[in-house]
Formats: structure tokens, C-alpha cells, sequence
């Protein structure tokens, strides 16, 4: 039987970052001008990551989602996306800032990726290199043309308050225009949003009161069930999403686990460490023995780390400083595959 935790949630979707280095810098993520990277000889190989989602399998994951860093900085990719298409998973997709995703799409589309997600937080160019420190929106703009999948394409937008809060509707005009479903998503205070204050938060209720301001009376899509994003419809019938992981946590339904880059398996966002997969991996531990290694760390899974957080209430800040990451950069969202 498959395992659940304390809260009696199942393991279904595992988030598999490849790398934690990134070609941008963005600023509810990497706003810092120097970081420590994981050495390169610390990487899961390909085979490794591969017979890790073998031992997932069992245990009921059935979505599996490529990160980073930036995945597309990993190089022959495709080689990884072929080898996990060929198991038995239902959605196998990948989430990227879109800076490479021109060049490598059909690639991966013929490697048999299910889909992918861009993030896109600004339509407007200098706004775009203020954000990421880099002048790339043209070719993320490139690669949402050229991301033609078999499941829908969506688009995250990490929304802040005095930075790109007034872009709400030209984002969702954008999504509808090249056939994406926007997902908005609340400035978190996790991994390296080192500059974060709750006062740049938009919410998930003032993001609805502005759009129904615009388009009229907006309606929920189905009940909430184990993706981050609660899902919306417009009165024209478009569909968009929210992730409000900082003002309405959705940890009750959280069926989500994460592996680094380098091993490390982490059952929240907010963990605060994570279970070295790397050592017993590569020590010749046997597939029973990881199994089993997997199923206990899950079984005693009880984390709420979003729900604590909003606990803070008043006293909530930035979730590390710059010198804790520095010294743990396992904390940093880069590296998490957030």
C-alpha cells in the first residue's frame, strides 16, 4: 500500500530538480549578489535520478516535475525526460523561466515531455531586467511561442506588490492570447526572499476583488484539491489560477516532495533539512532498501510549513538571512526546485 503521513496525506507528485544554478536572478529569489552553488561532483547523474523515481513509483507518485535552478542549464536534458517518459507516470512536465526553452523545445517535445510552465512576471521589458538583472524577455517571450506540448501550457507570475501588481490584466490578456492558463502566484517569504515584507504580499483576495473590478463576477473551479493553485473562471469562460501559499497555506492537501539536485529529499518547502538520498544511492543500497527509506521519512511526515508561517502573523520575515543561506544553501528556493 502506498504511504501517508501523519496528516494522512498521500505521495503522489515529486519534484525533481536537476541543478540548482539559474541564468536569471530574480528578485523574490535571487537577490543577493553571490551565491554558493553545489559542487559539481555532488549532482545526481541522469541513471541516478532516474532509479530514484523507480523508487518512487511504489510508493504512488504518478507526476513527476522537472526544476532547477534553471532545468535548461542542465545539459542533454532530453536524455532525462526520455528516460522517465518511457515509466508509468501520469503528467510528466517541467517548469522553466523560459530563456532556453526555444532552442530545446522540440527536443524535449519529441523526448516526450507532457508539458511545461513559464514563469512571466512582467509583459514589459524594462520591468523584466529590473526583476531578473537580465535582458532576456524577448527570448522567454520566444520560448512561450514555440512551447507546444500536449498538455496545456501555464504561466506563473509571482505577483508584488509596488513592483508588478498593476500588470494583473495585461498578464491574463497574454495568457489568453497564446493559449495559457496564469497562475498568480503570492510573494513567499521561503528560500532566498531574503528582501521579502508582508507588506508587498498581494493577496489571493485583493488579486480577485481587482480582476472581478475588471471582468465582472468571478466563480471557482471545482473544489481545491491537491495542486497548489486554486483554479478560477472568468465570465467569458477563461480559466486562471491562484497559489496562495502565503496568506491561505494549503498544507492539509499537500501531497508533494522534492528532491535536490544533489540527493537531498525534502518534504516541505519549508523544511529546514532533508533526507541525504545521495550516500545510500551511491553506496549500493538496494531498491527495497530505498523503498523502504522513502515510505518511513513519508510516513512520519508531519509538515506544515506554509500553515506556521502564516502563524507568524507580525512577526513573520524573510524565512533566512543572507548569511544562513550562505552557510545552508540547501535553504535557498534555487536549490529546492521551489
Amino acid at each position: 500500500m502506498s504511504p501517508v503521513d501523519r496528516l494522512a496525506r498521500p505521495l503522489r507528485n515529486l519534484r525533481l530538480s536537476v541543478t540548482d544554478r539559474c541564468n536569471l536572478r530574480c528578485a523574490y529569489c535571487m537577490p543577493e549578489p553571490d551565491y554558493v552553488w553545489l559542487p559539481n561532483e555532488q549532482i545526481l547523474t541522469f541513471e541516478e535520478l532516474s532509479r530514484l523515481v523507480d523508487r518512487f513509483l511504489p510508493l504512488g507518485v504518478t507526476r513527476v516535475r522537472l526544476t532547477g535552478g534553471e532545468p535548461l542549464l542542465r545539459r542533454e536534458l532530453p536524455v532525462l525526460v526520455k528516460a522517465l517518459a518511457a515509466k508509468p507516470l501520469e503528467d510528466l512536465a517541467l517548469t522553466t523561466n523560459g530563456v532556453l526553452l526555444a532552442e530545446h523545445a522540440e527536443a524535449l517535445r519529441t523526448a516526450g515531455l507532457h508539458r511545461v510552465t513559464v514563469s512571466l512576471d512582467t509583459l514589459k521589458a524594462d520591468r523584466f531586467i529590473a526583476l531578473s538583472k537580465r535582458d532576456h524577455l524577448p527570448r522567454v517571450l520566444e520560448g512561450i511561442a514555440a512551447a507546444r506540448f500536449p498538455g496545456q501550457l501555464k504561466l506563473d507570475a509571482v505577483v508584488i506588490r509596488g513592483v508588478n501588481d498593476d500588470e494583473l490584466e495585461p498578464l491574463l490578456e497574454y495568457a489568453g492570447q497564446v493559449g495559457a492558463e496564469l497562475r498568480f502566484i503570492e510573494y513567499m517569504d521561503v528560500g532566498g526572499a531574503t528582501h521579502w515584507n508582508r507588506e508587498h504580499v498581494v493577496s489571493r483576495a485583493e488579486i480577485l476583488t481587482r480582476l472581478e473590478a475588471r471582468y465582472g463576477k468571478i466563480a471557482p473551479l471545482g473544489v481545491p484539491g491537491p495542486a497548489p493553485a486554486e483554479r478560477f473562471q472568468l465570465p467569458d469562460g477563461r480559466a486562471f489560477g491562484i497559489v496562495a501559499s502565503t496568506t491561505a497555506p494549503f498544507c492539509r492537501r499537500c501531497d508533494r516532495a522534492r528532491v535536490t539536485a544533489d540527493g537531498h529529499f525534502l518534504t516541505c518547502l519549508y523544511a529546514s533539512n532533508g533526507l541525504d538520498l545521495k550516500t545510500p544511492l551511491r553506496s549500493g543500497a538496494t531498491a527495497a532498501e530505498l523503498e523502504q527509506l522513502l515510505a518511513w521519512t513519508w510516513k512520519h511526515r508531519s509538515d506544515r510549513g506554509a500553515e506556521e508561517r502564516a502563524a507568524l502573523a507580525a512577526q513573520r520575515g524573510p524565512l533566512a538571512s543572507a548569511p544562513v543561506l550562505r552557510a545552508a544553501p540547501h535553504l535557498e528556493m534555487h536549490t529546492r526546485g521551489g
